[in-house]
């Protein structure tokens, strides 16, 4: 059996480790974007770069005789989310999406929500002057024209233009820990954290950093699983799905 896994989170790379230790009787490819210049590869056989939309996708399940496809990319990669469902729907494969639950806010949380990059920006004036921008490289044109506010932008790879004016990059990869988080809120004199809300714990230290210095998060919402495609929350979901397909024959040996 052959499983196209699309990945590049941890819970992709945790299924492929998992399914790899447990299930010699399958066939895993892994598929990163290669918007990262130095992905974390996960074990097993990898491809890198897109298929080409829809219709490349589907001929690529077709010719390479996949028989389930996981979409474990980014909670907001939507593009490829949609190019999965319609190329699943296409070829009949099954599909099934795994995505790491959202953050939930506690007691001292001051959340803002925004439906998009566009409308946090909008936001931003209002709350603040010095910003800690965690929504990734790709989207900092939506910031680009607020030039009376200053950026400490975090990527993992060095961001091209546009972008603000007033900005400094740090070029880190999590998970981050929470004292660091602290130091850098306190160092930059950051008054506003924006955030997608990607959710898992190895970002999640900047909301409470954030909480106990009483900084206010403009948080993203993240755009919806495509209608009709089940969801796992974890990997171990994901194995049981899997397992529904293969005879029950996945991840017996892990």
């Amino acid at each position: 059996m052959h499983v196209l896994l699309l990945g590049g989170t941890t819970e992709a790379r945790r299924l492929a480790e998992l399914l790899d230790a447990g299930s010699p009787g399958l066939r895993v490819t892994s598929s990163l974007a290669g918007r990262v210049a130095a992905p974390r590869r996960p074990p097993g056989q990898v491809r890198v770069g897109g298929f080409g939309g829809v219709d490349g996708l589907a001929r690529w399940l077709r010719e390479h005789d996949v028989d389930a496809l996981i979409d474990a990319t980014h909670p907001f990669a939507e593009t490829i989310s949609f190019n999965a469902a319609h190329a699943a729907a296409l070829t009949h494969t099954p599909l099934l999406a795994l995505r790491r639950p959202g953050w939930v806010p506690v007691e001292g949380d001051d959340w803002l929500p925004a439906g998009s990059l566009e409308e946090a920006a909008e936001l931003l004036p209002t709350l603040g002057s010095r910003v800690f921008l965690t929504t990734g490289r790709t989207g900092l044109a939506a910031f680009a024209d607020l030039d009376e506010l200053w950026f400490l932008v975090r990527t993992v790879d060095p961001p091209g233009a546009p972008h603000p004016r007033s900005m400094e990059v740090l070029l880190e990869r999590g998970p981050f820990r929470l004292d660091r988080e602290r130091e850098l809120l306190r160092r930059f004199r950051i008054d506003v954290l924006v955030t997608k809300d990607s959710g898992g714990a190895g970002t999640e230290p900047k909301l409470v950093a954030a909480r106990e210095a009483g900084v206010p998060v403009v948080v993203v919402r993240r755009p919806p699983v495509p209608e009709g495609v089940p969801v796992a929350a974890e990997p171990a979901q994901a194995l049981a799905w899997l397992a529904g397909h293969t005879d029950g024959e996945v991840g017996q040996g892990s």
